[in-house]
């Protein structure tokens, strides 16, 4: 019998924090960069004790076990495509940056995590100011929700006047130009915070012929109320990063991820897992996990 011909898949790393309820992170990367068609290596910053009611416990991992996994990495295989989530402390940041620093062909994705819904820190607090100043302008493409980027910039410039952005449309161009001006090169803002009727997101490029009037992409798809978004931006960044290990422009990979978005959050009602049949209190409620494969 003849051999046959390895056939290889877009390979895309995935930096971030474990979800052990598999709805975000890491096991979210997983699933979304698997059903897409590209194969997931995962490097583990953090250890999360979390469920469908928020997060309980962070647990760093040691910054030197977060550089041998990347050096390891990175000896073996031709990394397309990287995504990059919870880092969690200065430390791994920093291990982080110079890995970037030694990969300057690859795109990264930077999902800004910095806070969980459920209100816990994900980034100490002495890590924002590197976080800013140096990781950001190493990414490829950003893809803040409108808290993140109110988040960023004010952290940038404590000393400054400082407006709130509300997600209104016509605040896009400024709250692009303000994250320009923080090195970032590309942006996803995206519209789940919005006050707009559709949920919107719009990638936002430079625009060289015209630095004033940058260039803006919009997606739109209805909005759905549903509780089941654990794992939005996670599952959003990895199928962005997925597409771009295809070849695909940033334009082309908003648009495949943002469609693939909306069809795990659309389905998300068949694909729960068996949960306690208990009561919960006012202040509880239980956030879903989309459904990856739909």
């Amino acid at each position: 019998m003849k051999n046959r011909p390895i056939k290889t898949l877009p390979t895309i790393l995935s930096i971030a924090g474990s979800d052990p309820s598999a709805g975000a992170g890491l096991q979210a990367d997983l699933k979304t960069i698997h059903a897409l068609g590209g194969y997931a290596l995962t490097v583990p910053t953090a250890i999360t004790a979390q469920n469908s009611l928020g997060v309980v416990a962070v647990y760093p991992l040691a910054p030197e076990i977060v550089r041998i996994q990347l050096e390891t990495l990175f000896a073996d295989y031709q990394i397309q495509a990287i995504k990059i989530g919870m880092l969690a402390n200065l430390a791994i940041l920093k291990v982080v940056i110079k890995c970037l620093q030694q990969h300057p062909e690859i795109p990264v994705v930077l999902d800004p995590v910095l806070i969980s819904s459920s209100g816990r820190p994900l980034l100490e607090t002495e890590a924002l100011p590197l976080f800013i100043t140096q990781l950001l302008p190493l990414a490829t493409l950003v893809t803040p929700n409108i808290p993140e980027i109110n988040a960023l910039i004010q952290s940038a410039a404590p000393s400054k006047p400082y407006h709130s952005f509300s997600g209104e449309a016509v605040e896009v161009s400024v709250m692009a130009q303000s994250l320009f001006a923080l090195g970032v090169q590309n942006v996803v803002i995206k519209g789940g915070h919005s006050l707009e009727p559709e949920a919107v997101d719009y990638l936002v490029m430079p625009n060289d012929k015209s630095p004033n009037h940058p260039i803006i992409q919009t997606y739109s798809s209805t909005r759905l109320v549903t509780s089941n978004t654990h794992g939005t931006g996670c599952t959003y960044s990895s199928a962005i990063a997925t597409e771009l290990a295809k070849g695909k422009t940033l334009a082309q990979a908003v648009k495949v991820a943002k469609e693939y978005l909306f069809k795990a959050l659309e389905n998300a009602q068949i694909a729960q897992p068996k949960q306690l049949e208990e009561e919960l209190t006012v202040e509880q409620e239980r956030k879903g996990v989309l459904n990856h494969f739909a």
